[in-house]
């Protein structure tokens, strides 16, 4: 293949699990044949990434090559964006919220045990 033949596309980063590995989800879009309405594709490749430097989420540019493995036809050219990913899991970030929900609760329980709410006054006059 000659060198300036290889296909350039660009795609996000939807998996890095793999050593030297990375899954790249690349989108594009085609016309239905019949119905004339635009379609959204997503083409998925497996990508070499010697440094091991793309991250989920990444941005990036590949480039076609040589057969690397079984899947991998494609190489990391460049890292067009990086993206800011939360180093905190969604079920820590629940537990935080859940913990400040009941401390916020004790907190109204500790207020309303000294004072007696406008109901329960009235309540109270009435017998």
């Amino acid at each position: 293949m000659a060198v300036g033949r290889r296909k350039l596309r660009t795609g996000r980063v939807i998996r890095d699990k793999s050593d030297k590995t990375v899954l790249v989800a690349v989108q594009w879009q085609q016309r239905h044949p019949l119905y004339k309405k635009s379609i959204r594709r997503t083409t998925k490749f497996y990508v070499h990434d010697q440094e091991n430097s793309c991250k989920l989420g990444d941005l990036v540019r590949i480039e076609e090559t040589r057969p690397i493995s079984r899947l991998k036809r494609w190489r990391v050219m460049e890292i067009l964006e990086r993206r800011e990913v939360a180093e905190i899991k969604p079920s820590e970030l629940d537990e935080g919220l859940l913990s400040e929900e009941h401390e916020a609760q004790a907190q109204r329980e500790t207020e309303n045990d000294g004072e007696e709410t406008p109901e329960a006054e009235q309540e109270g006059e009435g017998t």
